[in-house]
């Protein structure tokens, strides 16, 4: 088959090999170069960085909306177009130009979490499943039928890094599968999302990475989680400005002010919340690396009478 791929970030890369494994993909397409790192220089995103390694033509048109772009997928005569994490609203007109449309990896179990950020959402929310969605696009965010699924447990303290890395690799799969069948002359049948459950999990804001103390530990705990490794939790810890990378909640009582230490010691240090205290375990502080508690405690010996 003659295959389109349209993907950026590093969780399209794994969708890419499996798409290059047994068919032509004829061009990628991809987000043009964008500045990055503290020069601010250029750089390819990782899915042009896979297709150049491949010697496979790339694409990078700011937007689908000139007849000439059109134009140009169309004489690629691709027979599917995959697309997984591109970044560009494809209108109707070019997902009419493959034979068999376009297929979209959605990193979640559809009609839930429909969006940009559906890993970290579905973390953010305390849901303990997640998956990965094979769909036939059409013109509505991640509204089209549902042709291939499979789900996934997350794990208690997952991070949004870890599950990422998980459902890259799992959504590779459940195309590669889909591919399987479109080669065997097997088209996977198309079942609509229902209209009970559609949740949208908008894009992540840096501004969500400031902790609020008054709110219960589980939800705080959840959004560390969700947010590494990025934005990456915030808040502040007996004065410091800190990062946090891992903590759990812990159902204690107390009457103390949100945001008061009240213990410091090797297993973490406990933050008073709107119900419940906050365990730190893993934190970093301003220009350093993410340590555990103790060690930060070492740097903070007034910290190890709280």
């Amino acid at each position: 088959m003659r295959i389109v791929f349209a993907g950026t970030p590093d969780f399209a890369v794994p969708s890419l090999r499996a798409a290059a494994q047994r068919n032509e993909v004829v061009a990628v397409y991809t987000q043009p170069d964008r500045p990055a790192g503290r020069g601010r220089e250029l750089t390819p995103s990782p899915v042009k960085r896979e297709a150049l390694l491949r010697g496979i033509e790339v694409v990078q048109p700011e937007n689908f909306r000139s007849a000439l772009s059109k134009d140009a997928l169309r004489a690629l005569q691709p027979d599917l177009m995959i697309v997984v994490a591109y970044g560009l609203i494809l209108p109707q007109s070019v997902l009419d130009i493959p034979t068999y449309g376009c297929w979209n990896v959605h990193a979640s179990l559809l009609p839930r979490w429909r969006g940009a950020a559906p890993i970290q959402r579905a973390i953010e929310a305390g849901d303990r499943e997640s998956g990965v969605c094979l769909m036939q696009m059409e013109k509505g965010l991640d509204t089209g039928p549902v042709l291939l699924s499979q789900s996934l447990d997350i794990g208690a303290e997952e991070t949004g890094g870890q599950l990422h890395d998980r459902l890259a690799a799992l959504g590779a799969q459940v195309l590669a599968d889909g591919l399987g069948l479109l080669r065997a002359g097997i088209r996977p049948v198309p079942v609509p999302q229902p209209d009970v459950g559609v949740t949208y999990a908008h894009k992540l804001d840096k501004a969500e990475a400031k902790l609020d103390w008054a709110q219960p530990a589980v939800v705080l705990a959840n959004k560390v989680r969700a947010f590494n490794p990025w934005p990456m939790a915030e808040a502040t810890i007996a004065g410091e400005r800190l990062r946090l990378h891992g903590a759990v909640a812990l159902a204690d009582a107390h009457n103390a002010t949100p945001g008061t230490l009240l213990r410091a010691g090797r297993d973490g240090l406990d933050v008073a919340c709107g119900d419940g205290v906050l365990r730190v375990r893993v934190l970093q502080r301003e220009g350093g690396k993410a340590i555990t508690a103790a060690d930060y405690l070492n740097g903070r010996p007034d910290l190890r009478r709280a």
